[in-house]
């Protein structure tokens, strides 16, 4: 049984991974604003501010086998009516709260047979979109982060990460809120329908187990196909 620690794990992807880990792994979850408890003896919940400058992270088992870091945002404006605070307050939650979270485990992952980090991008990185500035931006800093740690850890700890497109969690709500929008989002992907959480959640639970043990610095699109296929 495994030592899995999930940043974020209360709501969206973070919610579906931890349900589907559960039954075989200790998951210590952590929230900030979102707190749904799962009732599993083998998960636990911590509060934990990412965005303090040390956040708290004593609950951390002394072995960490994995680290999944899910906390993002969707923040689309013309680029001109951006602040350089729109794209700081971003970069802190997305790309400075994971640096954070890392170095926080660390240590434990240290100690692990086959740890693995698993990062969320965007396909926004791959593809340009409008109004996608601030998202891009931060994203493709972690796609940085994700390469540069996988060489820098190797050969002890894997990181990759996840670039998907649209998915229905409650972070794309406002996107998706009317059947006209879903179907509309559907349309343009090559398979013809959004994602869910639970189609991400399977790929982070397979960069996370011993069946990817040679998989590192890796990007890998679950995206309905968008990235790579003309529709």
């Amino acid at each position: 049984m495994k030592n899995i620690v999930i940043i974020g794990h209360s709501s969206g992807i973070g919610k579906a991974l931890t349900t589907l880990l559960a039954d075989d792994h200790r998951v210590y979850g952590t929230f900030c604003t979102t707190s749904e408890h799962i009732g599993h003896t083998n998960v636990t919940t911590h509060y934990v501010n990412i965005l303090e400058e040390s956040p708290d992270f004593s609950f951390l088992p002394d072995t960490i086998d994995g680290l999944v870091y899910c906390p993002g945002a969707i923040n689309m404006k013309p680029f001109a009516r951006i602040k350089t605070e729109d794209f700081l307050i971003d970069y802190q939650l997305q790309v400075i709260g994971a640096v954070k979270a890392i170095q926080a485990c660390l240590p434990g992952l240290k100690k692990s047979a086959s740890p693995a980090i698993v990062l969320f991008s965007t396909v926004a990185v791959k593809i340009g979109f409008p109004f996608h500035s601030i998202v891009g931006t931060n994203k493709g800093a972690i796609e940085g982060l994700t390469k540069s740690l996988a060489a820098e850890l190797a050969p002890t700890i894997r990181v990759n990460c996840i670039a998907p497109s649209l998915t229905e969690t409650p972070l794309t709500g406002h996107l998706l809120n009317t059947p006209e929008k879903k179907e509309a989002n559907a349309q343009r992907h090559p398979l013809k329908k959004i994602g869910e959480a639970n189609d991400i959640a399977q790929a982070a639970a397979f960069l996370l187990g011993n069946t990817s043990q040679w998989i590192t610095g890796q990007i890998i699109a679950v995206d309905g196909g968008i990235s790579t296929i003309k529709a």
